[in-house]
Parts: C-alpha cells; sequence; structure tokens
C-alpha cells in the first residue's frame, strides 16, 4: 500500500512539476479502501497516505461520514496540513468553474433525443466493421474462406452469441456486469445482421448448439459459429484459464469438424484458440461489437474489407503470460499487430 500511494506521489510530481496539473486526482471507487488486504483494515492510515499522496477527490460510495470524521481528526492532529485541503479544493473549484457549473449546475437535455439516433447507430457500424480482426482465412492466402457468398442454398448460424444483444455489449452495458439478455438494449443481434444480408433464396438456418449428427445431415454450405465470453466488468473477469467457455469450444468441434466454417469470437479480450485452430478455416476477433451487430455482416460478407489490427499479443498459452512486444522469449500466436486483410465492394 505504501508503495503504490508513493507511485502516485512520484507519477504526480515527475509528470506535472511545480503545480503544473490544471485538473485534479481523483481516487477509484473505494480506491482508497482498497489499499489494504483486507480492504478498510485501517482506513485511517490509508486515507492518510492517499491525501498526502496527492490524491483530492476521493470516491466514497457508501459511508461519507466516517470519510469526514477521519479527515477532520488527521487535520486536528496535524496529519494533513490544511495547504493540501486548499489545494485540493482549489483545484476541484477551478474545474467547476471553468465548466460553468455554478451557472448552469444541471446537465442540458436539449438534444438527449439524439442520443441512440441513425447517426450515432451508423458511427457505431463502421467502428465495429473497422475493429475486426481477422486473424485466419484459409490455409492460405490463395484459398480464402471470406468474403462469404450471400447467394447460396443452406447458411448455419450456430451459438447463442450470434442471436444476444447482452452478450455482444459485455459488461459496463445498462449495468455494471452487463446481462446476459437478448432485450438488455435496442440494437441488431449478429444473426439479425446476417439475415438483412443474404439473398432471399438462401436458407438460413439458426441454432443454439446444434448437434453433430444435425451438421452432418444438412449438407449446409458453410457454418458461421458465434461464441464468446459471458458479460464481465473488472474483477469480475479475473479468469486463470483464459478459454473460450462451454459449449463454445464443443461446438466449434462439433461444427467445425463436419462444414467449412467462420469463427467469430466475441470477447474482451484474447483467448486460448488452440489446438482448435487448425480445424477453423477462418477465426475472426469481433472483441465487443456493441448494439450495431451489422457491422459484423459488413466485413463477413465483403461489403467492407477487414482491417483492424491487435491491439495486443494474441498468445499460445496462459503460461506465456505475460507477454510483451521486445521479450526475450517472444512466441505468439498472433504478434501485436497482425490483423489480415480483405478487399471489400464499398471500400
Amino acid at each position: 500500500m505504501i508503495s503504490y500511494l508513493l507511485h502516485i506521489k512520484i507519477e504526480i510530481s515527475s509528470h506535472f512539476p511545480q503545480g503544473a496539473l490544471r485538473g485534479f486526482v481523483i481516487s477509484d471507487w473505494q480506491g482508497v479502501d482498497k489499499t489494504t488486504y483486507p480492504e478498510h483494515a485501517n482506513y485511517p492510515d490509508s486515507l492518510l497516505k492517499a491525501i498526502n499522496a496527492g490524491i483530492d477527490m476521493v470516491m466514497v460510495p457508501y459511508n461519507h461520514t466516517e470519510f469526514s470524521s477521519i479527515l477532520v481528526s488527521h487535520l486536528k492532529n496535524n496529519l494533513i496540513p490544511m495547504s493540501r485541503i486548499d489545494d485540493a479544493v482549489r483545484r476541484i473549484l477551478r474545474i467547476k468553474f471553468t465548466m460553468g457549473l455554478f451557472e448552469n449546475p444541471m446537465a442540458d437535455y436539449s438534444r438527449a433525443d439524439k442520443l441512440g439516433s441513425q447517426v450515432h447507430r451508423d458511427l457505431a457500424r463502421e467502428a465495429v466493421r473497422k475493429s475486426l480482426v481477422l486473424l485466419k482465412n484459409g490455409e492460405n492466402a490463395d484459398s480464402p474462406i471470406l468474403p462469404l457468398p450471400k447467394e447460396t442454398s443452406k447458411i448455419l448460424v450456430a451459438g447463442k452469441h450470434a442471436n444476444n444483444l447482452g452478450l455482444q455489449c459485455g459488461g459496463w452495458t445498462i449495468t455494471w456486469q452487463g446481462l446476459e439478455s437478448k432485450n438488455l438494449t435496442a440494437g441488431t443481434t449478429i444473426l439479425n445482421a446476417i439475415s438483412n444480408v443474404v439473398h432471399p433464396s438462401t436458407e438460413l438456418v439458426y441454432s443454439e448448439n446444434p448437434d453433430p449428427e444435425f451438421v452432418k445431415a444438412e449438407n449446409f454450405s458453410y457454418a458461421i459459429v458465434v461464441v464468446g465470453e459471458p458479460p464481465y466488468s473488472e474483477t469480475a473477469g479475473d479468469n486463470q484459464n483464459l478459454t473460450i467457455p462451454e459449449p463454445g469450444l464443443s461446438m466449434m468441434k462439433n461444427v467445425c469438424g463436419s462444414v467449412k466454417c467462420v469463427v467469430v469470437l466475441i470477447s474482451g479480450r484474447p483467448l486460448v484458440v488452440q489446438p482448435y485452430l487448425s480445424s477453423i478455416d477462418a477465426l475472426v476477433a469481433a472483441w465487443l461489437p456493441g448494439s450495431e451487430g451489422q457491422g459484423v455482416a459488413d466485413v463477413l460478407f465483403g461489403e467492407y474489407g477487414f482491417s483492424g489490427k491487435l491491439p495486443r499479443t494474441w498468445f499460445k498459452t496462459v503460461d506465456q503470460l505475460p507477454m510483451n512486444v521486445g521479450d526475450e522469449h517472444y512466441d505468439p500466436l498472433f504478434p501485436f499487430g497482425f490483423g489480415l486483410t480483405t478487399k471489400g465492394i464499398k471500400g
């Protein structure tokens, strides 16, 4: 805890020498409590070190009276100088005055009806298609799978992530941890997006978790398998193995072992895809595309080309972590900045 707060003090002073910082420093939600383990074990000491390290505003969601009484006690006992409080208050008030909060303390709702407008959704859709990363596209450049044909006899779309907006959006959507809900918000699922673009003569079959015998018997032209993680935020998403949750793995094996398949991975981070990669014809890291699933279909079917690049290294196994560019034994599955490209009709 001491080293953590010392780091804060060093960072503030090194980046903003001699009071150059014109903003203010705010803690995370119960961040001061969590500088000890168990958290809140010695809150008076934690608060003392946090304020003296340079934190100007403390997020205290539940017990502000405790915070106030301890802070006042530290002031009376000269453990925190009044000049430190004056400095913090000055910084906070400066920002409030700059923002005009004393003249207009309430938010301006005059354009609230524009939120979620078609212009906003079009921009979000563009962001989706530009952020998707194509990790595999056939066995080699001479035999690509993508873009997929819109006009064919029968397509299988598999996986609950294909038809669930809550899973597409992930955490910090409507609620803190997000919700696995088809009706979480307004938007377009990946399944609906595919349905919107395929030719009217193409039969589209959806199954949340298809039986392998069904896949073999139906003579599908190809399959789009959409798998991924449940919604999570912060430590609720901590995971020691980083594998694709079931039934995703089993479904990938069942479907991709029987028909040409594209796997679309919905996740907030790289996940282990070995040893399944060899059985997958094409692999797309779609991250968390949010409400605008049409952006996924835009690139799968070639309206636009894939252009996204990995913002971080994609590891082979969790035993390699942490892994960063420049490491002596840097041996990723896909390196930082990797991303295959395709050409699209519109761009």
